[in-house]
Parts: C-alpha cells; sequence; structure tokens
C-alpha cells in the first residue's frame, strides 16, 4: 500500500448537532470554528442535511460559511459535502465563486450524492437518480467554474477556474475512490460506515484502505494526492469525563440507528464507542486509539469532529485544545501558526 507523503493538515467538522434551537446551534458552531482558527486548525468543515434537524441541523452550508468570513481570517473553510443532486448545479457553481471571493480563496468545496432516500422528494428527484444525477452536475459545475459557456451563451461571472483543485468526493466505495482519482479531486472518507454482512467485525481502516488503493491508482500521473480522513473524536482532561459524556451521546442515537437496520452487539459504554467507530478518552487514551488506524495514518487531511459524543459547547472547546496540543501533533500533523503569535508580539511591542 502506497502512503501519500504531503504534509497533514488538520481540520474541525461539524453537523450542527449542539443540543439547542437552530440559532444557537448556528452561533455555537461558529463560536467553535473561530476557537479552531485561534488554535492552529488549518481547515473547518460544515455537512449539509435537509429537513431532519437530528440528522444535521444546516441545510445551507453557504450561507453558513458566509457568515464566517469576517469572523475568520486564515482557516480554510470548507463543506463536507454538499448534496450536489439536489442542487441546482449553476447556482452552487455561482454561489461557491462569490463565497470563494468573500474568503479570499480559502474555499474547499466537498461535494457527495446524498442522504436519506425520503430527502430527494420535495426536489423532484428519486434517490435512484442520485448517481447519474450527481455526475451530470458535477460536470456542469467544473464547467462553469472554468468558464465554459452556458445554455444561451453565458458564462459564469465570476469565473472561478481554481476551485476545481478544491473539489473534495465523499464516498464509501471502491468505485467512489476510483472516480473521485480519476477526476484528481480530494478524497472524503467518513467517520463511520457499515459494515458488510460478511464480516460485521471489520474494522474502519479494513474498509477504507482498499478505498484509498483505488483512488491512489486511477490519481492521474502529476496529480497529488488529498485524502481526507475524519473521525469521531472527544478528548477530556480525565477519561472518566470524556466516558460519562460519551456514555450520554451514544445512547441517545441508539434507537434511531437501530431503526435503521444497524447491528449494535451490546449496550455497555464500550460496546456502543466500538459500534460508532469513536475515539474518546484523554489525549493518550486517543493518540493510541487512532495511531491503530492504518487508514488515517495514510491520510493528508486528519479531520475530526465530536459527533456521535456531542457534548456541550464548553466541553467541544476544550476538546479542540487538546487535539491541536496533543493528539494531531502525536499522529504527523505540525503547527504553522501558534498559539498566542498575535499576543506575544503585540507584548513585545508594548
Amino acid at each position: 500500500m502506497s502512503t501519500p507523503t504531503s504534509p497533514k493538515r488538520l481540520g474541525f467538522f461539524s453537523r450542527v448537532l449542539d443540543q439547542v434551537d437552530a440559532g444557537t446551534r448556528y452561533r455555537l458552531v461558529a463560536e467553535q470554528i473561530v476557537h479552531a482558527e485561534k488554535h492552529g486548525f488549518d481547515t473547518a468543515w460544515v455537512a449539509q442535511h435537509h429537513f431532519n434537524g437530528d440528522e444535521g441541523g444546516l441545510p445551507a452550508p453557504l450561507v453558513f460559511l458566509a457568515a464566517l468570513a469576517p469572523q475568520t481570517s486564515h482557516i480554510r473553510l470548507g463543506t463536507g459535502v454538499i448534496t450536489l443532486p439536489m442542487e441546482n448545479a449553476v447556482r452552487v457553481a455561482e454561489d461557491t465563486a462569490v463565497l470563494d471571493k468573500l474568503l479570499g480563496g480559502r474555499l474547499e468545496v466537498g461535494f457527495g450524492t446524498g442522504g436519506t432516500p425520503q430527502a430527494f422528494l420535495p426536489f423532484g428527484l428519486e434517490s435512484s437518480q442520485r448517481t447519474e444525477v450527481y455526475g451530470n452536475h458535477l460536470a456542469l459545475v467544473r464547467d462553469a467554474w472554468a468558464g465554459g459557456e452556458l445554455t444561451g451563451g453565458n458564462h459564469l461571472y465570476p469565473a472561478a477556474p481554481h476551485l476545481r483543485d478544491h473539489v473534495w468526493q465523499a464516498t464509501f466505495s471502491v468505485g467512489g475512490g476510483i472516480r473521485a482519482g480519476r477526476d484528481g479531486d480530494g478524497l472524503m472518507l467518513s467517520r463511520t460506515q457499515p459494515r458488510p454482512p460478511e464480516t460485521p467485525n471489520a474494522q474502519l481502516w479494513d474498509l477504507q484502505d482498499p478505498i484509498i488503493d483505488a483512488y491512489l491508482s486511477a490519481l492521474p500521473a502529476g496529480r497529488q494526492p488529498r485524502i481526507l480522513g475524519s473521525r469521531s473524536l472527544f478528548v477530556a482532561d480525565s477519561r472518566k469525563e470524556a466516558l460519562h459524556f460519551a456514555d450520554i451521546g451514544l445512547r441517545r442515537i441508539i434507537e434511531h440507528f437501530k431503526a435503521t437496520g444497524f447491528v449494535i452487539p451490546g449496550e455497555t459504554t464500550a460496546d456502543l464507542i466500538r459500534a460508532f467507530d469513536v475515539h474518546v478518552g484523554t489525549p493518550d487514551d486517543v493518540i493510541a486509539s487512532l495511531q491503530a488506524d492504518t487508514a488515517l495514518a495514510r491520510v493528508t487531511d486528519l479531520v475530526f469532529q465530536v459527533h456521535s459524543v456531542d457534548p456541550p459547547h464548553e466541553h467541544i472547546l476544550r476538546s479542540l485544545e487538546l487535539t491541536a496540543a496533543h493528539v494531531a501533533p502525536a499522529l504527523g500533523w505540525i503547527q504553522q501558526r501558534p498559539i498566542g503569535n498575535e499576543r506575544r508580539l503585540a507584548a513585545q511591542v508594548q
């Protein structure tokens, strides 16, 4: 198995699921992203989910990221993902081009094929159409960014050809890895994914290493790999505290997952942590857990989220601090912006 040699970047991901109303959710996640930037994170990502606030609370990620433009200065902001089959491709091209201008070129654009089957219906689609529509929409977005002619002799304003180098494709499959590699895009790997019936006890990396292999094999010569590995992570000052919040959060979602056919082999906190591919504990606990993940060792982008633990806001902030200070450096991340550097420079001037 070949491994990319690109420097690792550190990212924070949110599905916008804080246990509060929608407006407060958006404010808290904005604060979390600003906090991540303060502590040296390179990227921040938000997901798109339509209609069901329990799945994810943000149907309009580009609007949300636009609100972050004046609140951040250097952290790159991304979508993880835009459910492209449900969108008007020309509007996606326009909105991302304008947002990238507002962000000073800091936008990363992740695309995916979509969510639950019922979510497609209000958009006039059936879930069975998702793959074909996704391919057509992605091609149209790329052409529009590049300045290609649209119907009626129109051209995108502003053009954004450079965004083609900041596209990521999310997938659970080897076929999706081949598609992302063939297109020269980044590969987005999920924090968890369903186990095949024939291998119910497979580790997450058993499923994702073959996807990485397929992606690298399909990548055009000279194109640098971009592989994003998302993982569920909650770091606390004590293992007892981490397990306490993990137990609360994971039990909150058990019934929903059982209703979808997800098999949970046991009811203890340890069973739930294993079933949902969650890494929790002190920095040392989490480092040891993540270092066993062979797929994560191969990524260029380490991206961590607190779902499905979803602890209170102040504990998310602390988890970000501990991740940047201890966990990510042990996994190969080198911080580019020292914490408090601006404050130290100001003190020296005084």
